[in-house]
């Protein structure tokens, strides 16, 4: 798989997905946007889809409030 190649090379990856699973699998680091806020983050092996289902739909969730959010 071409993603994972790149990855494995050290490329920054941008990959914008609804399907949590695949993100798990891929991402070192996720971030859920919401309306075009960061409404958090959180590593990709510690993704949790209720958590992360929450944060896409609006939700603030504390324990992964992104520092870089507004």
């Amino acid at each position: 798989d071409e993603i994972m190649r790149q990855r494995a090379a050290g490329r920054a990856i941008l990959l914008i997905s609804v399907q949590l699973d695949e993100l798990a699998a891929l991402a070192d680091r996720i971030l859920v946007m919401f309306n075009g806020r960061i409404m958090g983050e959180v590593a990709g092996d510690e993704a949790d889809e209720e958590r992360i289902g929450m944060m896409m739909a609006g939700v603030a969730v504390p324990e992964f409030a992104a520092e870089t959010a507004s």
